[in-house]
């Protein structure tokens, strides 16, 4: 397999990525991550209800510590979930253009469920590595929310409980996403030279505006993330 030998821009076909690993994820690390709070939920959680969440943010290891991001059905019908983030922890990893991640997830099983990885800053600089819904089993949502531009990428090796590849290389011209080895989506719109957003892992819970919440009888669910690197070039 040929490897990536240009500038985060300029993406081969091969996901090999060019540069040192400069992030390692390490999800029982209190340096590296904060467990259950993100203030890109309001006041920094632990709902946030006008985004479509059933969430409620819990900083509980088993909810996120071991790689594995789950969440539990509470009485009152909103539902404990695990989030990690490197914003405000002691190390205080940031993303900067340039950088390619790669990450390693099991897709979850459960209608309802909200997996994502995605980057935060000061109210913006998001870009979500993947989203997933399995009412759209076959589909990953793939977006640049800084400079506009995404990709519903839709594949039959992509379904619930499916494990998936996802790279994504943060172009300052050109945000280039490979699902499986696969180039699937260049946005030709970037990150900007300056960018920079601290990395977010989470599973939420959907309430049904946009997609179906949880059967009635579903009481937990979850999703893997078994690798999830940066390198820099």
């Amino acid at each position: 397999m040929a490897g990536f030998t240009g500038t985060a821009d300029e993406s081969a076909n091969s996901p090999s990525p060019h540069g040192r690993p400069v992030f390692t994820a390490d999800f029982s690390s209190r340096d590296q991550w904060v467990a259950g709070r993100s203030w890109a939920y309001p006041d920094g959680g632990p709902t946030n209800p006008d985004d479509d969440k059933l969430d409620h943010l819990t900083a509980d290891p088993a909810y996120s510590r071991t790689g594995v991001f789950r969440a539990t059905k509470m009485p009152q019908g909103t539902w404990y979930t695990g989030l990690l983030t490197t914003e405000g922890s002691a190390d205080g990893f940031m993303l900067k253009a340039g950088d390619i991640l790669q990450a390693q997830v099991r897709l979850p099983r459960e209608q309802g469920a909200w997996p994502a990885i995605w980057t935060w800053l000061d109210g913006g600089n998001e870009i979500d590595v993947f989203e997933y819904h399995p009412d759209n089993p076959d589909l990953l949502e793939l977006s640049n929310h800084v400079n506009g531009g995404h990709r519903y990428y839709r594949d039959r090796a992509i379904r619930p409980g499916a494990r998936v590849d996802v790279q994504v290389s943060l172009g300052a011209r050109s945000v280039v996403w490979h699902v499986n080895g696969t180039r699937v989506f260049a946005d030709g719109t970037g990150v900007g030279r300056d960018w920079r957003a601290y990395l977010i892992v989470n599973l939420s819970v959907c309430a049904g505006r946009y997609h179906p919440p949880p059967e009635p009888a579903t009481t937990e669910m979850s999703y893997e993330v078994t690798k999830l690197v940066v390198y820099r070039p």
